[in-house]
């Protein structure tokens, strides 16, 4: 494994930011490539091939081009580099829309400096990082062998389509289905899966390549 590791930081605010490069250089193993504003100006940054970084942390609410626009793109365009959304925004439809747009983990603003270590050693060697604060429930249904989990097809399409930016309500007039009876999807679905929240469905789903990232 390479001695250092390349980040960029992708966030307009300029004073966060450069408190995040100071911070993340006195780690082992991590620097600072270069700090943007935008997806944008990453964009052209990337165009230079000494410009690719390991990780990008990215912002969601940013001018120009945003977090969720930006992941979007590197999914698209540059997938080896791994993005780790770095936010104060931790509304459930937010998170959905970073993991759909192929982001490998997402962090809050207000984490522990460890955690955001502990963070960018789960992307490299396992490829993705989902805290307990965002998901509600440690994962151990991602660790499990694939036989102990049989999916119903039914179920299979929920799945999916709890990956949209659809309303549960929404989802049921889609299946042809009440309200109740997708309530009734969603818990089982929590139970088999050991999964205590939509966020982590969608994880389970991405993961498992139940849903297919753009």
């Amino acid at each position: 494994m390479p001695d250092q590791y390349s980040i960029v930081i992708v966030d307009d605010h300029a004073l966060f930011a450069q408190a995040l490069k100071t911070l993340i250089n006195t780690f082992d193993k991590y620097h600072v490539l270069y700090h943007v504003k935008n997806g944008e100006e990453l964009i052209e940054k990337l165009k230079s091939p000494e410009n690719i970084p390991d990780i990008c942390l990215l912002d969601i609410n940013m001018p120009v081009m945003n977090g969720i626009e930006t992941m979007q793109w590197l999914t698209r365009h540059k997938p080896q580099i791994k993005g780790l959304a770095l936010s104060m925004d931790d509304e459930e439809a937010t998170v959905i829309r970073m993991l759909r747009a192929g982001a490998h983990g997402y962090l809050l603003k207000d984490i522990n400096p460890t955690v955001l270590q502990d963070a960018f050693r789960d992307v490299l060697e396992k490829g993705f990082y989902y805290s307990d604060k965002i998901t509600n429930t440690v994962l151990s249904s991602l660790h499990r062998a694939e036989e102990e989990i049989v999916l119903k097809d039914r179920e299979i399409e929920f799945l999916k389509l709890v990956c949209s930016e659809k309303t549960y309500k929404e989802i049921a007039a889609d299946m042809f289905l009440s309200p109740k009876t997708i309530d009734g999807y969603r818990e089982a679905l929590f139970e088999k899966l050991q999964i205590k929240s939509r966020v982590g469905l969608v994880i389970y789903a991405i993961k498992n390549k139940v849903y297919k990232v753009e």
